[in-house]
């Protein structure tokens, strides 16, 4: 059985976790309407996705 041979203090315990980090997400330009969009996920201002309509956007006029 695995046993520790020193005690690990509190702050080498926490840098372990110091370098996670939130990423910003993966954006790129949609084709269609040139706003930027998640990658691989429908354009939420213009509803296209692979060149084809998917769903119908309502305008706000």
């Amino acid at each position: 059985m695995a046993v520790p041979k020193n005690k690990v203090s509190k702050s080498k315990t926490s840098s372990r976790f110091a370098n996670w980090k939130v990423k910003t997400p993966g954006l790129s330009e949609c084709p269609h309407c040139h706003e930027l969009k998640k990658n691989h996920e429908v354009c939420p201002h213009c509803g296209f996705y692979k060149g084809e309509q998917v769903i119908q956007i309502k305008d706000a006029d």
